[in-house]
Parts: C-alpha cells; structure tokens; sequence
C-alpha cells in the first residue's frame, strides 16, 4: 500500500464522513472465503501476516474512539521492521482483533478499498481505480475482476475524492504508486487493469500508458487461481459495459448482448 511521508490534513470528522459513505462490499458475496481456503480460513486482507492496515493519526484517533476492534501492529521480525521503517512518525501499522469479531463500520479505509487503490495518471487525473498487483497471486478477487459492485466503484470513488480534497500527500502517495505500477507492468509488458469511475473496465497500456476499453479476459488469473473457471459476474457489467463480458466464459459469454 502507498506509503505516507508527510503530516497529514484529514481531521477525524473527514474520515467519520469518508466511513458513513463508503461502507459498500467489493461484490455480492463473502469473496474473503475464497482466499481463506489458502490461509487458514482468514481472508487475506484480514491478516497482517500478508497486509499490514496503515493509517495516519487522525484515523488512528478516530478508530479509538470508536471501538476497541484495533491496536497498535507489534513487529515481531527484521523483515517486517524494515517494511514498516519508511513509516512518518505521524502513522500508525495496526491490526484488528480477527475476521471473526470485525465490525464493518469500524473498518479502517485500507481494510474497505483492499485490493484497490485509486489510479491516477501522469496528468494528476483520478480517473478510476487498480489493484495492488504485490498481493495478485494469492487475492482472489484481482482474478476475477468482474464480480465488483457498481456500488463498491462508487462509493470508493466519492470517498477518495473526499479524502483528496484535504490531503494532497494522500493524493500525491497515490500518483507516485500509480507511476511506480506503470513502470512495473512496461516492465512486465502487461496491462493494467483499470475499473473506470464510470463504472467501465479499461486497460492501461504498456510502454505508452494509454488507456483504451478492456475485456475482464484479457488480465488472466494468478497464483492459486490460475485454473479457476470464472466467477459470475456482476449485473452492473452487462449492464453498463457488456463488452468487457465477452471472453470469459460460456455460461458468462450468454449473457452478453451480439452487438
């Protein structure tokens, strides 16, 4: 997750706001339970040993006076110090009490938007949101896109737009992320996957970074889940952009318009 250098601006009222708005499921179902079968039953997203929940201070306040669901991460080897040691002192690694006793409302912004982060282009323009690739071979949601909620692209987006509205580092943390993805996927020769803010799958291209419409097939599937057959997607999908549809399966391809 993009790291946070400077003193941030966001109060605790901004993130009460950011969390009344933004309380809507990736997908229609429990997607952690797909990747709990490869981690001992907890979803990945809910376990520090593979993603550690960083917030800044007015978060971190906010989430105290709240509940009593977290407390402060505790690093228990050099690997973990040295991944945390870039950390302003202005930020907190924390960790909740488990999958089993979360409270959704009580959830930090890294546990809601997971796997997602908001994608912005060399332009400074926020123009939808991609994955944090690091965790792709074992989140089964980064291989089967098609499942996300219009809902979910929404409220992530409006809640984002809050949030950059008083933190320009957030914003800037987020652009340098999204360079840093660029970069890696020329590297790779691969495309990014992009969920527009219109509520439409793209890609971003490799070597020019334009971004031109995608089908959901055309990402693949990793790790544990490259021979999965895919997932039934979202109606929001056929709906608003049944294009991207096309490819990923029988059962799925029927559903998808001629034309």
């Amino acid at each position: 997750m993009p790291r946070k250098h400077q003193p941030k601006q966001a109060s605790p009222e901004v993130y009460e706001r950011i969390y009344k708005m933004f309380m809507a499921p990736v997908s229609a179902f429990d997607c952690g339970a797909k990747c709990g079968e490869h981690n001992g039953g907890a979803p990945i997203c809910c376990s520090t040993d593979v993603a550690i929940p960083i917030v800044d201070k007015h978060e971190w306040n906010l989430l105290q006076s709240r509940t009593d669901l977290w407390h402060e991460f505790e690093v228990k080897d050099k690997a973990t110090e040295k991944e945390l040691s870039d950390l302003h002192e202005d930020c907190r690694a924390i960790e909740c009490k488990g999958a089993r006793f979360c409270e959704r409302e009580n959830r930090s912004v890294s546990c809601r938007t997971f796997p997602f982060f908001p994608y912005i282009t060399r332009e400074r323009d926020f123009i939808g949101m991609s994955v944090f690739w690091t965790f792709e071979d074992r989140c089964w949601v980064q291989s089967h896109l098609q499942i996300v909620n219009l809902r979910f692209i929404d409220e992530f987006v409006a809640a984002y737009e809050l949030l950059f509205e008083y933190d320009m580092d957030e914003f800037d943390a987020n652009k340098e992320h999204s360079a840093n993805m660029r970069r890696t996927f020329t590297r790779w020769k691969r495309p990014i996957p992009l969920l527009g803010r219109d509520g439409r799958c793209y890609k971003v291209l490799p070597e020019t970074h334009e971004v031109v419409p995608a089908r959901f097939a055309e990402f693949g599937k990793w790790g544990y889940y490259e021979k999965d057959l895919p997932a039934e997607p979202a109606a929001n999908w056929a709906d608003l952009d049944p294009q991207a549809l096309k490819g990923l399966a029988d059962k799925i391809g029927a559903k998808v318009p001629a034309k």
